[in-house]
């Protein structure tokens, strides 16, 4: 939701258009809606981009009872124009609704549309007063120093990554079996060649053991930036016992309350202030975090290489050897800037 505001902020400026405060889809995998009011700071929000992109929080009267026209960029490739694809929609009806491109090159942004999308993503978006009073109480709940850990090993993310699994216990695989419906999971070739390229999902016991390879201490205080559906998490608390969670350092009613989203930005606060950032996929979650904490100067952010893992499991390396190779692939890749987060991030150099 974060990553498709930026992008919206600079497509309006690219516009020329006003950018109505978004309404959030209903998201099927928190099964719940929350607004934009419910995560972040509307009045904020819209102070710190006067200059940049105007901003309404409600439709005028013409447009208020009408549905935008929707602009779907999502599956467009290449070097996506949006003054020569979307702007005559604009033109034509008014009022759009748009899916931004996947692939678009934001550096590619003329220097005005930079400005605006920088300063809606790096200065513009803060949690409401109540969240974040909430997020700072968390974080001071943490024992210091500590290494929040971004885990995805839900049912639903095996699922959609269509890997199969062994040694996992009787109700994860039910769970991931009632998660798949029509996506079966590669077989034969195809499921060697697909874990070969990093596509699966490390499991929490996998996590551990390349934790260890990177001489992590097991008594290091770990910060755990995950829903509560994660399977298998004995795997990772057997190794590394002092993992807590935010349901277990916030156990009021006014947190039991809260919505999916609202939960995932407090593991949001939590991971830009960490004192180390590693995360075991590269999702949209991640690199929101990666790039605000290269903002802020944060560089202990780290991305385990799924890939690395399944080269070296593949070339038959185990116990000390597998160790040692994936010290050194994870030390290249921090080294050469891949799987971190880069300093040189356009935003720093034009706010």
């Amino acid at each position: 939701m974060r990553r498709d505001l930026c992008d919206g902020v600079g497509i309006a400026r690219l516009l020329n258009a006003t950018l109505v405060m978004p309404k959030f889809e209903v998201a099927a995998y928190w099964n719940e809606s929350s607004g934009f009011a419910d995560v972040f700071d509307v009045d904020y929000f819209i102070q710190q981009m006067t200059g940049f992109v105007r901003v309404a929080k409600e439709l005028p009267p013409e447009f208020a009872s009408k549905e935008p026209f929707p602009v779907d960029c999502s599956k467009r490739k290449g070097q996506f124009d949006y003054l020569e694809s979307v702007l005559p929609f604009l033109l034509k009806h008014h009022y759009i609704s748009i899916t931004p491109a996947m692939s678009q090159r934001r550096d590619r942004y003329p220097e005005y549309a930079k400005a605006a999308l920088c300063q809606g993503c790096y200065s513009a978006l803060r949690l409401t007063k109540s969240l974040e009073k909430k997020a700072a109480e968390l974080l001071l709940a943490i024992p210091k120093p500590f290494l929040a850990l971004h885990l995805r090993f839900e049912p639903d993310m095996v699922a959609y990554s269509q890997c199969e699994y062994t040694g996992l216990s009787p109700s994860s695989m039910e769970a991931i079996e009632a998660a798949r419906g029509d996506k079966k999971p590669w077989t034969g070739d195809l499921a060697k060649i697909w874990r070969r390229r990093g596509k699966c999902p490390l499991t929490p016991r996998e996590t551990a053991f390349i934790l260890k390879a990177l001489r992590i201490p097991t008594d290091t205080h770990i910060y755990l930036a995950a829903g509560d559906g994660i399977m298998e998490i004995e795997g990772l608390t057997s190794v590394y016992t002092n993992v807590v969670t935010k349901s277990v350092l916030l156990s009021g009613e006014d947190f039991k309350s809260m919505h999916g989203n609202t939960k995932a930005a407090l593991d949001y606060y939590v991971s830009i202030n960490s004192d180390a950032y590693m995360a075991t996929y590269f999702g949209n979650m991640d690199k929101m975090v990666a790039a605000m904490r290269a903002f802020n100067g944060l560089y202990k952010t780290l991305f385990l290489s799924r890939r690395a893992f399944s080269e070296l499991m593949y070339k038959g390396l185990r116990g000390k050897r597998l160790m040692r190779a994936l010290w050194e692939a994870h030390r290249d890749d921090f080294v050469m800037g891949i799987g971190s987060a880069l300093p040189d991030c356009f935003c720093e150099f034009k706010l």
